[in-house]
């Protein structure tokens, strides 16, 4: 059985609903998944200001080196101007030690994000994240247009083929939809299915 890590920073929730979307998918796909997420590193009286959710029931990532333990690893977090957050960047700059010993070279990899706002940095955040991937020798696996709820303009809806997303309006209140959350149980699926083919 392969082994996915579904690894995430959320701010509001809305990445950790899709971690676990993504999660399900993987396990559609045959594979063990564990979800894990990176650790804070806002100041406390930014956190408590801005309201962020600090209740999960996800455990923090046990480190850098923790990477190697999976067949593929599936990466979410939400945009900060039109890039990964500050939160997940510092975990991957821990990971030099991961990159010199090529551990995750021939790996498979994916991405998925949320935004505020339809044009809010989706795909320039998924291409954050899926650059350190690919610079650590990882395949790369995005929300292929077989997941056919991305398209049309019947709903607003997040969905790139370079990964699931979701739209959380510039207040948070909008959680993902149906559709957004399909199209990540759609991605770690094949994730999970490529990574099946390739180690299993």
């Amino acid at each position: 059985m392969t082994k996915v890590l579904v690894l995430y920073y959320s701010s509001y929730g809305h990445i950790e609903k899709m971690a676990d979307a993504v999660a399900e998918g993987a396990r559609a796909g045959g594979a063990e998944v564990d979800i894990r997420r990176v650790a804070e590193t806002a100041p406390d009286e930014v956190v408590k200001a801005a309201g962020f959710k600090t209740d999960t029931s996800h455990p923090l990532i046990e480190g850098p080196d923790a990477l190697a333990n999976y067949d593929a690893i599936i990466v979410g977090a939400p945009t900060r101007y039109g890039r990964m957050p500050s939160q997940m960047a510092a975990f991957w700059d821990t990971t030099g030690g991961v990159w010199m010993r090529g551990a995750l070279v021939g790996k498979v990899g994916g991405a998925f994000t949320s935004t505020a706002s339809q044009h809010g940095g989706q795909e320039t955040t998924l291409f954050s994240i899926i650059t350190n991937l690919l610079h650590h020798g990882m395949a790369i696996v995005g929300l292929d247009y077989g997941f056919q709820g991305q398209m049309g303009v019947k709903e607003v809806h997040g969905g790139t083929p370079y990964g699931a997303s979701t739209l959380a309006d510039g207040d948070g209140s909008r959680q993902p939809s149906q559709v957004d959350l399909e199209g990540a149980r759609y991605q770690g699926k094949r994730i999970a299915e490529t990574a099946a083919k390739l180690f299993g």
